[in-house]
Formats: C-alpha cells, structure tokens, sequence
C-alpha cells in the first residue's frame, strides 16, 4: 500500500518501462467516463462489482474494486489493502459512491495473501470480511471457479472487467458511473514479453487491450468475469506505466491458482 499514493511501482519491465498497479487516490473531484475505451453500466448490470475506500492515514486515501463472492466476504488485490488502516465497501452501486449498503471494517477483517510480494506482484489476492449482507436485484455474489477448472488456461476466451477507475492516461481521477470493457484472454508469454517472466507467471491471466480498451488506476482488485458463464476468473493486477491506452497487455491475478486459499479462509468452493 506504500505506493498506492504515487500509483507507480519502479520495477523494470521488459518494453513498457516500469509496470503499474491499477490504483488510484480519490481525488476531491470526481470524474465522468469509462475504463478506457469501455461502456458504462446499467443499474443491476453488475450486482457483484464492490467499490472500495481505502484509509492510507488521516490524510490520504485511495479507491480499488473488489467482488463479492459471498454475503460475508470481498475479494479484492493485495496491494490495495496491504498497509491500510480501514477500508469502506459499497455494495450495490453503479454511481459510484451512491451504494445500497456500505459497510466500514477495520484492518483486522482484511486477509491477506501470506506469499504476497510487493516488489514482484506475486500472489496479488486478498479478503475482506464484513457483516453478513442481504442479496438484492443489485446486490449478487458471483461464482468463482470450480476446484475442477484448476488447469483451465481461458486462452483465446472473451472476459468482462468493470470498475470505477480513469477513463484515459489523461484523467487524474477516478470515474463516477460503473463501467466496463470486453477483453480477449492471450497467452501469458505476450505478458512476459512484456513485463518479463519474473513478474509474469502461472498465478497470473494476460489480457490484451486492444483499441486502447483496458483496466486503469482505480480498476485494481476489480473482477474479471467470463464472458460465457459469468464465473469470476481473475482480478485486476498490473499494467503498463506507460499508459492504459497504449496497447500493452494487463495482468490479472488467476483465481483458479488461489481456489484452496479462498476455500480456507471464506469456506467458499464450488
């Protein structure tokens, strides 16, 4: 969470320059727009999508998504809560700070990946616990994979990523209306080319964004759904610093890698 502040992480990449986690502080003004090159939602489009204020200090803060995938539980990226104090969730909401429910839990209901590295991005995964939630028309966990899919590759298959974060490289905030963007799954070497096999590797799903559509900072920790079943496979990772729209491929974390964790600590498998 150290750098959630300056959004920039100084690894060196292979052709991007440096890669960047997709976070983003909320800014005092709120912005209109989309993921990059993406579509806005309907009310209820994505009743999984949760939203998260995050408390840094007294004086900072930072916004990531997440997904609900129980009525207790949030799944979101391990660098957007490593480090903080507090986190609020809004459940239920496509404005984005207009949810049905919010909850505000405190550090200790947050579960973080034990392998989580910051300087390498691995194992990029984390909970938040929050009091039992009822379901709504807006308010649906979504289903994670299966035990079985563990070898699943989804290379070559069509994912829906959504999130509240910067509409292009030139916003410097975060967007107000839900959005989302439909991305085509490729192999993880096209990531290595991109940001080396160090930082990319079996735990992670590589994406391409092609005609600049692509998560953002403000997107990080955000799901990313199959297209065909609607089953949560990753969540919003890493991408290039040298902008959104650039065409370099994003790295999400690969849920099937994190099945027996998240069946550990929530109780939750299919």
């Amino acid at each position: 969470m150290k750098l959630l502040i300056v959004f920039a992480l100084a690894l060196a990449a292979v052709s991007a320059g440096e890669i960047i986690q997709r976070d983003l502080v909320v800014p005092v003004i709120e912005g209109e727009g989309r993921i990059t090159n993406g579509n806005t939602a309907t009310v209820g489009q994505f009743p999984y999508q949760v939203g998260l204020s995050l408390k840094i200090s007294a004086f900072s803060s930072a916004w990531c998504g997440g997904s609900l995938i129980g009525n207790n539980w949030v799944l979101t990226a391990a660098h957007c809560t490593d480090g903080i104090s507090s986190v609020t969730v809004y459940l239920g909401a496509t404005v984005r700070t207009s949810a049905e429910v919010t909850y505000t839990v405190s550090s200790s209901d947050i579960i973080i990946h034990s392998g989580w590295t910051a300087n390498t991005l691995k194992n990029d995964i984390s909970l938040i616990r929050i009091p039992a939630v009822s379901y709504t028309s807006r308010i649906q966990p979504v289903q994670i994979p299966a035990i079985a899919s563990f070898y699943s590759s989804y290379v070559g298959d069509y994912a829906i990523a959504s999130g509240w974060g910067r509409i292009s490289d030139s916003a410097t905030d975060v967007t107000n209306n839900l959005q989302w963007a439909r991305m085509q799954i490729h192999p993880n070497t096209v990531c290595a080319k991109t940001y080396g096999s160090l930082v990319v590797t079996g735990s992670n799903i590589c994406v391409a964004t092609t005609g600049g559509i692509s998560t953002c900072n403000g997107d990080s920790g955000g799901p990313l759904v199959l297209e065909s079943s609607k089953i949560q496979i990753g969540l919003t990772s890493f991408g290039a610093a040298a902008g959104c729209a650039k065409g370099y491929p994003v790295a999400f974390t690969r849920l099937t890698s994190y099945l027996d964790w998240i069946k550990t600590n929530t109780g939750i498998s299919y």
